[in-house]
Parts: structure tokens; C-alpha cells; sequence
């Protein structure tokens, strides 16, 4: 990956790179199945890719309130809202999208680790990067969902008007437009949200998880 600098700093590959020393990792008393057992489920990070308007954050909130509902602890990790805090000095940049992507594939290992079913909504466009995700979690801990619309329907529910202003050039490097999407290719589910309604989206989702046997704790 080229390297350059924003702001003062190094690119994304820097940023990765640990600057901490004199460190040591320490394990708790208490094991993840310990946590698994305690809370009824099994830990999973759904990791929810798709174009901006394709339905990620509805679904994934309409089915932690489902999990909820059923008493299973979920929670969702949202693009938008995790760029207010934790990634607040990270732009749209290619680099800065890596970045983004590593901090919380990162963050959704720890949900997963303490037993949590957590959903995240990022367009993560780089397959690269979602695969580098993958890879820090366990076998069966990372489930990649396409929420799959076309262009043209996520244009159609753009009620913030981001297409129409990617197009008139006034948002630089977005998704779709000026920036390119890597859909993934060999995705654990793909939910049509071109056709299919939210409900039956969430619902879809929610069966994949029960088949899976992570709405109860390993044995």
C-alpha cells in the first residue's frame, strides 16, 4: 500500500504498526466459553458490507432488537456512529478507510471474545480489508453478509442526498461514484434488500444465526 502522510502523520500501514513497548498480553481468569455459558449464546461478528442506502444499518439494528427481544445479547457497531468518537480523525481516504476498517475488526473481536452477537455496518469497501478482519477472529466467528442492492436503488433511498452530491463532485471519494466497491466473493449470505423487504431481510439474517448454532452456547 502507497504510503503518504495526512495531517502530520504516517499513512495507514504506520498506524497499524504497534508503537507501544515493554508490553506483555495477560489473559483473565474467566474463559470465553465461561462468558458463552453465562449469557446462553455463542460470540459472532456479522459483518455487514454494501453501498451507502443498501439497507446495512436498518438490518442490523431491526435484528439486534429481534436477539434482544429473544434474549440474546447483540449489539451494533454503526459507521456513522462510531466515526463520532473512536475513528473521528479518520477521513474517506483509501488509507484512512484501511485504518478504519483494521480499528474496528479489532474492537468487534473483543465483542465477539466476551460471548456478544455483534453486527457491523460499514460499507468497508476493500475486500482486502474485511479479509484482514476475518482473520483476527477464530474459525466461525466472522460471518461476511453482502447486503446487496444495486446502484441504482441505493440512489433512489438516498434521502440525505449523498449521491446527488457525490455526483455534482461536492463529496470526493465516495463509494459508487468516485470511489470503488469490492463486493465480496464468497460471502457467508446475501440479502437482496433490491426486492426484499427489511423484515424478511432481518429475518433471514436471524435464521442464519439459529441454523448456525450461535443463538445458544457452545458445548
Amino acid at each position: 500500500m502507497k504510503r503518504r502522510t495526512i495531517e502530520g502523520r504516517e499513512g495507514a500501514e504506520d498506524l497499524a504498526e504497534s508503537k507501544s513497548t515493554n508490553i506483555t498480553w495477560h489473559e483473565g481468569h474467566i474463559t470465553r466459553v465461561e462468558r458463552e455459558a453465562l449469557l446462553g449464546q455463542t460470540g459472532v461478528c456479522v459483518w455487514l458490507t454494501g453501498l451507502s442506502g443498501s439497507g446495512k444499518s436498518t438490518i442490523a439494528v431491526a435484528a439486534e432488537h429481534a436477539l434482544v427481544e429473544g434474549g440474546r445479547l447483540s449489539y451494533v457497531l454503526d459507521g456513522d456512529n462510531v466515526r463520532h468518537g473512536l475513528n473521528s480523525n479518520l477521513g474517506f481516504s483509501p488509507d484512512d478507510r484501511t485504518e478504519n476498517i483494521r480499528r474496528i475488526g479489532e474492537v468487534a473481536k473483543l465483542f465477539t471474545d466476551s460471548g456478544v452477537i455483534v453486527f457491523t455496518s460499514f460499507i468497508s469497501p476493500y475486500r482486502a480489508d474485511r479479509d484482514k478482519a476475518r482473520a483476527i477472529m477464530g474459525d466461525g466467528d466472522f460471518v461476511e453478509v453482502l447486503v446487496d442492492a444495486s446502484l441504482e436503488t441505493c440512489e433512489s433511498r438516498d434521502v440525505k442526498g449523498l449521491y446527488q452530491k457525490a455526483r455534482a463532485g461536492e463529496i470526493p471519494e465516495f463509494t459508487g461514484i468516485s470511489a470503488p466497491y469490492e463486493p465480496p466473493e464468497n460471502p457467508e449470505l446475501v440479502l437482496d434488500t433490491n426486492t426484499q423487504s427489511v423484515e424478511a431481510s432481518m429475518e433471514q439474517l436471524v435464521g442464519y444465526l439459529e441454523k448456525g448454532g450461535y443463538l445458544g452456547a457452545k458445548a
